[in-house]
């Protein structure tokens, strides 16, 4: 049996995306710049795909900008509001971000701009309180993650949202894991910048897009060609444009069906591992992803330390024909601890210690039963009583 549990690292691409996409690289494959018959048959792809996506997430579609995917929107909403300012100012983003805005705002750093990361609880939460501390005179933008990644907490993006908007600072938010998993509103949500990315809603690898509330002005990364109202420029990529556009239409369709299904799911898994003294639950459970399960293998005997990690349980389950993930990072073969979860108070041991099983369109439950009985016998192999388990 072959049961795929790691939906929050990519999905796969749909059908109706993959055949959208065969259709533009057999019939419409010119260039949308161009201004001949087939430049227009493939900009009139791209401007469908652009309404598409927007719909998702029920913005103006000229307020879109295609990327190459979550990363590059992240980077464009980071660096093009900096890049405005002569002088280094300040910028808040929280101290669970991915890597795609914690990296920029590391270099920004070096640069002589100041930040701040807000705390999160012991459920990665941001207390709106303390963004109201940290603004400052110069603050130019906040940037908070909507749906964390690894541990799936979500964050109070509309209070941060309008506390931002109250003191006239500039809000963005990385809704990479949120966006065809909740619903968003952005008429009504008070962001001015956010990501999304293709491979997260069934589309294909390689596009994104950032969201730019209208009269926002960003300074481009790319510079070239002027394509996509001259903040990105670059051939777009047509063909995974197309399936964007596509992925993101049937997700905004199936919204309303597929995310109850999958919260029923989720707490399923959740309750059945419940019993299991070595796992803990990480992130807030009430404010979740709702695909979303992560845990932190803890209370782990002493003699066991070293060889029972995040990774371990990933090659372990691999072995039984179960993708899930790690929290934990690994950089030259060195196994570096989870900077989400130091974040959220967790022990360097413990946080090389975190593992994620995120569900999907293809999940059932006999997919979550059956991981729950390999997991709690990899669990029986590898350690010592206290596992007393019914497997």
């Amino acid at each position: 049996m072959q049961i795929y549990l790691d939906y929050s690292a990519t999905t796969p691409p749909r059908p109706e995306a993959i055949a959208a996409m065969q259709g533009v690289l057999t019939q419409q494959w010119g260039n949308p710049s161009s201004l001949h018959e087939w430049g227009q048959r493939s900009a009139t792809v791209v401007e469908q795909s652009r309404m598409q996506v927007a719909g998702l997430i029920n913005a103006p579609a000229d307020g879109l900008i295609f990327t190459s995917g979550g990363t590059e929107a992240d980077n464009l909403a980071i660096m093009g509001i900096a890049k405005k300012y002569r002088t280094p100012q300040h910028i808040v983003v929280s101290s669970v971000e991915h890597s795609a805005i914690a990296q920029p705002v590391r270099w920004l750093e070096t640069w002589g701009w100041q930040v701040t990361r807000l705390p999160v609880d012991r459920g990665g939460r941001v207390n709106p309180r303390d963004l109201e501390d940290a603004l400052q005179p110069n603050t130019v933008l906040v940037s908070v993650i909507y749906g964390q990644s690894e541990v799936g907490t979500l964050q109070p993006i509309e209070a941060l949202g309008q506390i931002a908007q109250d003191h006239g600072v500039l809000f963005h938010t990385d809704a990479v894991q949120v966006a065809g998993r909740l619903s968003i509103d952005v008429r009504q949500l008070p962001v001015d910048l956010l990501s999304m990315s293709s491979h997260k809603i069934y589309g294909p690898q390689g596009v994104g897009a950032l969201y730019v509330r209208p009269g926002v002005e960003l300074v481009p990364l790319l510079w070239g060609g002027g394509q996509e109202r001259q903040q990105r420029s670059g051939t777009q990529a047509v063909p995974a444009i197309a399936g964007f556009g596509v992925a993101a239409e049937l997700a905004t369709a199936e919204l309303a069906t597929e995310t109850p299904r999958l919260i029923r799911l989720r707490d399923r898994l959740f309750n059945q591992l419940s019993n299991i003294p070595y796992l803990k639950p990480t992130g807030s459970l009430r404010h979740r992803l709702p695909h979303h399960v992560s845990f932190c293998l803890t209370n782990i005997p002493a003699s066991q330390l070293e060889g029972v990690t995040g990774k371990t349980m990933v090659r372990q389950l691999n072995l039984a024909g179960i993708g899930i993930s790690a929290g934990s990072a690994c950089d030259s073969g060195k196994l570096n601890p989870s900077p989400i979860l130091l974040a959220m108070g967790y022990s360097e041991p413990e946080a090389l210690r975190g593992i994620r099983l995120t569900l999907g369109r293809q999940t059932t439950e006999a997919d979550v039963d059956w991981t729950v009985m390999v997991l709690k016998q990899v669990l029986v192999r590898l350690l010592p009583e206290p596992v007393l388990l019914k497997v």
